[in-house]
């Protein structure tokens, strides 16, 4: 648990909102840790105190057999008021990596930047647009969303939430909206 010490306070982690989307894309069936652990570029250890941090925080519970099942409510208002505050978004010079926020799917097609702006990337060696650097959530994530579609969707449309613009806020939180009430 993210525990300090001298303070017995729980904290969410970055990692827990990576462990939190990727279980939405689950249905009924959850992934073992070993199995999210090599999806999302953690190990199987952080996955385990990731899904603990989020039962304690009331995002998820587990089943009777120790499987932990997202709450969607609580999430989607935990994404739509609280993360963009919990994990602003952190911004950077010209680099190369992989589209994020408005810049990939799927608000790419509902949003058009104009030509001059550069493009918000998560930093990657092996990015293949030049952009503006925008911090993933965590560090595994660019790898993580290259070799998962639909999570790659949810964390773009996660970074729009935590630093787009108030409309490009509005359409993320729609689009989530959609995706979790199907």
């Amino acid at each position: 648990m993210a525990r300090s010490k001298g303070n017995p306070q729980l904290v969410l982690r970055p990692q827990d909102l990576l462990v939190l989307l990727r279980l939405t894309l689950s249905g009924d069936e959850a992934p073992s840790y070993a199995s999210l652990a090599s999806d999302l570029g953690l190990t199987a250890s952080e996955v385990h105190a990731a899904v603990e941090r989020a039962v304690a925080a009331q995002l998820a519970r587990k089943d009777a057999a120790g499987r932990a099942k997202v709450l969607l409510e609580p999430l989607r208002l935990f994404v739509q008021h609280g993360a963009r505050y919990c994990f602003p978004a952190t911004r950077g010079g010209t680099t190369r990596g992989v589209p994020t926020a408005h810049a990939a799917a799927p608000l790419n097609a509902a949003i058009v930047s104009p030509s001059s702006d550069l493009p918000p990337v998560w930093p990657d060696k092996d990015g293949k647009v030049r952009g503006e650097a925008y911090y993933p959530l965590y560090p595994s994530i660019p790898g993580a969303a290259l070799r998962n579609p639909a999570l790659y969707e949810l964390l773009a449309l996660f970074d729009a939430i935590r630093g787009g613009s108030q409309r490009e806020r509005a359409l993320a939180i729609k689009m989530l909206d959609e995706r979790w009430s199907s």
